[in-house]
């Protein structure tokens, strides 16, 4: 399929950027409170309109002059935005009209001179009067002409009004916008999920090479979670860098509430899930409660110990964390773990590799007969306990699907399974068929017996 066309929405804080991205990709992928500064990062979306689809960019709020490092960062990423992008759609308020800060932007689009942009060339720009409710805000926004340029829209992103028509001239706009397709999704999804400030996004900016992601060492900078698509080792990945997860009884309400949802969610659309620990703080609480999430949902995992180069080394140091991560986790002891600086870039290749790795297992299927072989020899070997004079037999078992493999094991009582004895099966075939990375999902259900034939028997 041929590449989609790229919209960006740009503009000062609090003018309805996210509602207006929200409205346009039909979901409420960016989180959106009357607080200016609330996007940070750039977030994408595909939007599907009139047999024909584009992707459309959301950016933070656009201060001229940055009072922070952390505003420097997020103008810097609103430059990428409009180094993506085919068409800009200038977002202003049409309650507030023209202020200062619309003039400086506009100056700036007009010139194609946008801080952290590096094309310096100058897109169609329509402007967005957002908030745009009534038919007086409608009317008020011709106002916006002045700030030159050609087509000026109101529009409610809230409640939908003027948003098709938006939409038409967006479309009259791109170029050569390729007819929309339905294809099937081979990309492995991996999300990067841990507590706050582990380092997830300078692990994703690292594995992609470019500054895709504010980072700053304040816990808590990404808020949305971030889709990146990238290619390597001839697989297509869509990468999830996700807001920190922080305790249930520690989460704030609001724009923090909404992040941790996102990131969860974010777990259940993924493939292989990629838990980020802090090689100076080891496996905390958290860490563990995020990992039970993850096998749950019947995930793949990959664990990354990142900070590794603020470690104090020796030839034993590896094994001791590995033997610490094996006692910490000892429920989920398939896990591989890979050590990694996302600061140098040491070893953060290997990390892709390991989803690889893991998505392979997470698709594997194992013949009927080659299973039951396995199955019996383990059950002769170390037979069930008996409970309350009754003992669990086991017939026969078939695998039922993958992604997570999940067998399903005929027995003439499924209350008899221990948890116990289902860990002993769940281990035998790992031990047999490896599973490395992947959840297993064990499933019992009753057979009833057909009576043999009596033979002999007088009439």
């Amino acid at each position: 399929m041929a590449e989609k066309p790229v919209v960006a929405i740009v503009g000062r804080p609090n003018v309805g950027k996210s509602t207006l991205f929200n409205r346009l990709v039909g979901q409420r992928r960016a989180i959106v409170e009357d607080i200016p500064g609330t996007t940070r990062d750039r977030l994408y979306g595909d939007v599907e309109w009139a047999g024909r689809a584009f992707t459309v960019i959301d950016t933070g709020g656009l201060e001229l002059s940055p009072s922070s490092d952390m505003m420097t960062s997020v103008a810097n990423q609103v430059g990428v935005a409009v180094d993506e992008a085919d068409l800009i759609l200038f977002a202003v308020d049409s309650v507030d009209g023209i202020t200062a800060a619309d003039e400086e932007i506009a100056q700036l689009l007009r010139a194609g001179n946008v801080a952290g942009s590096r094309a310096r060339q100058q897109k169609p720009v329509i402007v967005v009067a957002g908030k745009a409710d009534n038919q007086e805000r409608r009317d008020a926004a011709n106002e916006f002409f002045a700030l030159g340029f050609e087509d000026v829209v109101p529009v409610s992103a809230v409640h939908g009004a003027n948003s098709g028509d938006l939409l038409d001239l967006v479309l009259s706009k791109l170029p050569e916008p390729p007819l929309y397709e339905s294809e099937e999704d081979d990309r492995l999804k991996v999300a990067i999920v841990g507590r706050p400030n582990v380092g997830k996004s300078s692990l994703l900016n690292k594995l992609i090479g470019q500054q895709r992601v504010v980072v700053s060492d304040v816990p808590g900078t990404t808020r949305d979670a971030i889709d990146t698509e990238i290619e390597y080792a001839g697989r297509r990945f869509l990468l999830v860098d996700t807001a920190g997860i922080r305790r249930r009884g520690r989460i704030e309400q609001g724009i923090e509430k909404y992040s941790v949802l996102r990131s969860e969610r974010s777990v259940s659309r993924a493939d292989v899930i990629v838990l980020v620990v802090d090689a100076t703080e080891m496996v905390t609480a958290q860490d563990l409660h995020i990992a039970g999430d993850v096998e749950r949902e019947g995930k793949g995992i990959v664990l990354v110990v990142n900070k590794w180069d603020l470690v104090e080394k020796d030839t034993h140091t590896i094994q001791q964390y590995l033997e610490e991560i094996g006692r910490e986790f000892n429920f989920m002891r398939w896990v591989p773990t890979v050590f990694i600086s996302a600061l140098t870039g040491q070893r953060v290749q290997r990390v892709l590799d390991e989803a690889i790795g893991v998505e392979a297992e997470r698709q594997r299927r194992v013949p009927t007969g080659q299973l039951n072989e396995v199955v019996e020899r383990a059950v002769t070997a170390h037979p069930p306990a008996t409970h309350k004079g009754r003992q669990l037999r086991v017939y026969y078992a078939t695998q039922a699907t993958v992604a997570p493999p999940t067998f399903i094991f005929f027995v003439n009582d499924p209350d008899l399974v221990h948890f116990a004895y289902e860990r002993f099966l769940e281990n035998t075939l790992r031990e047999a068929f490896g599973f490395r990375g992947t959840a297993v999902r064990l499933r019992f259900r009753p057979r009833k017996l057909v009576e043999e034939p009596t033979r002999g028997r007088r009439s």
